[in-house]
């Protein structure tokens, strides 16, 4: 995630957040029945997978290295994985191969959701302290890694139980390039452009929901205000089902700050999409776009808990 962090503006759930997510009732507590449950120790297993590969910027080896080890990963879970490899041309020049990767589960249903995540690294660690490591790549184990992560883990649970309804886990690229926005969120642009056009795989999904930076060790989940103003229904799905869960401490029925993410051109393709993202990572946001961005910075306990909301957002029935 790229774009500048803005500290959380919170509301009483009777003023706007109440407009925007509604207050949150607690009715028919804990999970649904049936529904697997999520082990945030093996998600977190997958981050330090994904750092061991290094850098997964497009161009360098452990790009390639976890694309080949997460292909054959998601093979051997999905009954149906695509791969969309494309092209772009940065302004510096810089010929990029890209891929998006879905992994689709039920596909023969009709009513589907996709839930999505990038898998790339960014290039620069441009907010580094030391102004000499602002040009090494960052290791991108919560920005990157833990969405990437809960998603893996989430395919190997829907392998063993079958979720209620279709659901498209798309994995985009080139989301971290940068450092201008031209060269930014290129995987979810080319996505939202095939949703657009109709010229997506399947059939077009109800909506989406973003995980982005899921993995800090003190986490919140306020609603971003994009996500709260045009995809608010799906800001209620999964709030109700993270206080289903007793999770509300760290879901808070609050509107935060304005990220352009990767949500934001599924939103203007037509298709909402909320962004579950922690507005802060460490300490003063010291460990975002950081070399600082390693394993030992994130925590199975918070990969865990946004890995039981998206599971239960999934068994409930989307």
């Amino acid at each position: 995630m790229t774009t500048p962090r803005v500290a959380p503006v919170r509301f009483l759930c009777a003023a706007t957040a109440l407009l925007v997510a509604g207050c949150l009732d607690s009715s028919a507590p804990g999970p649904t029945p049936g529904s697997p449950g999520f082990d945030g120790l093996r998600a977190y297993a997958l981050v330090e997978k994904q750092v061991a590969f290094g850098p997964r910027v497009p161009g360098a080896p452990g790009h390639q290295a976890q694309l080949d080890w997460m292909l054959a990963r998601l093979d051997s879970f999905a009954p149906e994985v695509v791969s969309d490899t494309f092209e772009h041309i940065s302004s510096a020049g810089d010929s990029l191969v890209l891929v998006n990767v879905m992994a689709r589960f039920r596909p023969e249903l009709d009513r589907r959701i996709v839930l999505l995540t990038h898998w790339d690294t960014r290039p620069t660690s441009d907010k580094a302290a030391d102004p000499a490591r602002r040009g090494d790549p960052i290791p991108g184990a919560n920005d990157g890694g833990s969405g990437t992560a809960v998603l893996l883990e989430l395919a190997a649970l829907m392998a063993d139980v079958p979720p209620p309804l279709g659901i498209d886990l798309l994995f985009v690229d080139g989301e971290d390039f940068g450092p201008t926005g031209d060269d930014m969120y290129l995987g979810a642009r080319r996505y939202a452009r095939q949703i657009a056009s109709g010229d997506h795989v399947g059939e077009r999904p109800l909506y989406g929901l973003l995980l982005d930076m899921v993995g800090d060790a003190d986490p919140s989940f306020p609603v971003e205000a994009h996500s709260a103003e045009r995809a608010s229904v799906v800001v209620r799905k999964v709030w109700r089902a993270a206080a289903r869960l007793g999770l509300s401490e760290f879901f808070p029925e609050a509107v935060a700050g304005r990220i352009y993410d990767d949500h934001v051109p599924l939103i203007e393709a037509g298709l909402p999409t909320a962004d579950l993202i922690d507005f802060t990572y460490g300490p003063d946001n010291a460990y975002w776009h950081t070399p600082d961005d390693v394993p030992a910075n994130v925590s199975a306990a918070t990969l865990g808990m946004v890995g039981r909301v998206v599971t239960e957002l999934v068994y409930a029935g989307g």
